[in-house]
């Protein structure tokens, strides 16, 4: 259960940033260098819970990339 409550928090953080980030294009408070590497990294971890069939690890990093993703394509689109 603390790894399910774990998972859906820090999944869920990155919803406030990803939605002024859409909201105001403005990207200049992140790093791109961070973002990019955190990127892959989640990335990694989406292909290790694939790899280990691990649905938990699976969904948390799925979303998480996406959401990521999203705030690295605006920092590039909007630096």
């Amino acid at each position: 259960m603390i790894g399910f409550i774990a998972a859906v928090l820090t999944t869920l953080s990155f919803v406030p940033q990803a939605w002024q980030i859409i909201k105001t294009k403005d990207t200049s408070g992140i790093s791109l260098g961070m973002y990019a590497m955190f990127v892959v990294g989640v990335f990694l971890w989406l292909i290790h819970g694939w790899n280990i069939r691990d649905y938990a690890i699976i969904a948390a990093n799925g979303i998480t990339l996406v959401l990521a993703s999203i705030i690295l394509a605006y920092k590039i689109k909007y630096k």
